[in-house]
């Protein structure tokens, strides 16, 4: 697994504006929050952390179905199997609510 310290999201060419841009934005950053939050952490730690942030987000309106699809899609690639399936149950919990 890479080390989350050095975790950067991935960038294939600079953002343009458009609908989806804002999407991506607010996924990039939780992302960014997440793992800077995680440093020094037990996986454990690190999927309650991501559970209540993303929690808080989504019920203030601030974090859509497509976003949380989005970090996942980001997120899961610096997870061993184990950590991804539990990743995948927290993004399916959230998208229910």
């Amino acid at each position: 697994m890479k080390s989350f310290k050095n975790y950067r999201p991935q960038q294939s060419e600079p953002e343009k504006v458009s609908p989806q841009s804002s999407e991506t934005g607010a996924a990039a950053e939780l992302t960014k929050k997440i793992a800077s939050a995680w440093n020094g952490k037990s996986s454990n730690d690190m999927l309650m952390s991501i559970l209540s942030e993303a929690e808080k987000s989504k019920r203030e309106g601030r974090l859509t179905n497509a976003e949380i699809d989005e970090f996942y899609a980001q997120f899961s690639p610096l997870l061993d199997q184990g950590q991804r399936k539990k990743l995948k149950l927290v993004v399916e919990r959230l998208k229910r609510i």
